[in-house]
């Protein structure tokens, strides 16, 4: 066996031991919570509280007073909540997921949601690119890229009309 072909049947082996490794991992959030992030060192804390609560107007002002509109994960979260709250702001919710896109192309939560945003506009062409853009992000896979993949089929499957809102 040359050397090459040791090599791969090791890097194989090994991923083959790594997956269900993996896949018992919990899932991050796609706001990318650090994981070493405590709530007393998470400025953002009590924004993603009030998010995890469904209460978008709340988590907007705690994110204004905060203001960290140079973090990706700000500008995520209040696209985010622009978007989920009970009057959508769409302007403002592209506007904050494309900062959070400037600052971090990569950013998998703003992939994702901006994917939703651009599904509930009927922009498929656009959301399909950034499931594209996801997908080249999430190279062992990820949670996003299977939400972003499903909000996806769901769209063509209701006949290029978004699902209601639950």
């Amino acid at each position: 066996m040359t050397q090459f072909a040791r090599a791969l049947r090791t890097l194989m082996t090994a991923a083959a031991l790594a997956t269900p490794a993996l896949a018992a991992l919990p899932s991050l959030a796609a706001d990318t919570t650090p994981a070493a992030a405590t709530p007393a060192s998470d400025k953002l804390a009590n924004a993603r509280a009030l998010i995890q609560q469904e209460r978008w107007r709340d988590a907007i002002t705690a994110l204004k007073e905060v203001n960290d509109s140079r973090s990706a994960d700000w500008n995520n979260l209040m696209g985010y909540s622009h978007r989920k709250a009970k009057t959508p702001d769409i302007a403002a919710a592209e506007r904050y997921y494309d900062e959070a896109l400037r600052l971090d192309p990569k950013h998998r939560g703003a992939l994702e949601y901006s994917g939703e945003l651009y599904l509930m506009l009927g922009d498929l062409a656009r959301a399909e690119a950034r499931l594209a853009q996801l997908n080249k992000a999430c190279t062992f896979g990820c949670q996003e890229l299977k939400d972003l993949r499903a909000a996806v089929a769901a769209f063509k499957a209701n006949g290029n009309n978004v699902a209601a809102r639950p």
